[in-house]
């Protein structure tokens, strides 16, 4: 009986190893497959994002900088630097998960993803990792591109820095999943991110710091969600926020989880994916 348990424990060690095996390869090739979508044809995708910062840079830091003065002691365009990487990161994480499970769906393949052996979370994980690389490599772009027009930049807390940016990519491409899950058109994945997402980045404080507000435009800023994303990398980068730090890490781990589960819950249900 001892050796018959043997041969049936390793039986289903041997099929569990398989299986993880499967899942590992399936993930590794969905996110691979992620990451060279955005990188084939990096003209439309990390191109426009360093043109259109490095026109901030000129515009805001060069020639109206100056005229602004200082910024919570900083210089205008330095104060400005973490703002814009974080919009960047925002925009580039979410657009590029919304726009490439949209496409799947829109051709059909999402069928040969949800017949194969891969979990939801497998799933999950390749768009989410495909958008975090995306703004990750956006962002470190958009700092090289800072450092053009501030070369004396030195980022204060390098760790607070890097785990804001990586949540915050995490944060944004789950948002961007969510979006595309609901969209049944491609005007649908447009929606959100020109009408919502953009004017509350802008108004959560990458161009200001919201001390200089009235006390009624404080409060209500004090609303907006971005302002708490924005100044703890401003942080992190700065050393300078107008922010509880604490409270704005563990408001952005929430929604990651909350999101997370929304995701996975909707994959499972098969909302926009079955119909």
């Amino acid at each position: 009986m001892r050796l018959i348990d043997l041969k049936n424990y390793l039986s289903k060690w041997l099929i569990q190893m398989k299986n993880n095996f499967r899942v590992s390869v399936s993930l590794w090739t969905l996110t691979v497959k992620e990451v060279r979508r955005f990188l084939r044809i990096w003209v439309q995708t990390l191109v426009p994002p360093a043109v259109t910062m490095s026109l901030y840079f000129v515009i805001f830091g060069s020639l109206i900088g100056p005229r602004i003065g200082s910024m919570d002691g900083f210089d205008y365009i330095q104060y400005m630097i973490p703002g814009l990487i974080m919009l960047s990161v925002i925009t580039n994480s979410y657009n590029n998960v919304v726009s490439s499970f949209y496409s799947v769906k829109f051709q059909k393949s999402i069928e040969e993803l949800l017949i194969s052996p891969m979990p939801n979370w497998s799933i999950l994980l390749g768009f989410v990792l495909g958008g975090v690389c995306r703004g990750l490599l956006i962002g470190i772009i958009v700092f090289g591109v800072s450092l053009l027009f501030y070369p004396d930049f030195t980022v204060a807390n390098p760790l607070l820095t890097i785990v804001v940016l990586l949540l915050t990519a995490i944060l944004f491409s789950l948002m961007g999943f969510i979006n595309a899950v609901f969209a049944d058109s491609f005007d649908d994945i447009s929606i959100i991110p020109t009408f919502i997402l953009t004017p509350l980045i802008y108004l959560g404080g990458v161009f200001y710091s919201i001390n200089i507000l009235p006390d009624l435009w404080r409060s209500i800023s004090m609303a907006n969600p971005m302002l708490y994303v924005v100044n703890t990398f401003r942080e992190g980068m700065l050393g300078v926020s107008d922010v509880s730090i604490s409270f704005s890490l563990g408001m952005i781990i929430t929604f990651i989880l909350v999101l997370t589960s929304s995701c996975l819950y909707l994959l499972k249900k098969g909302t926009g994916i079955r119909q």
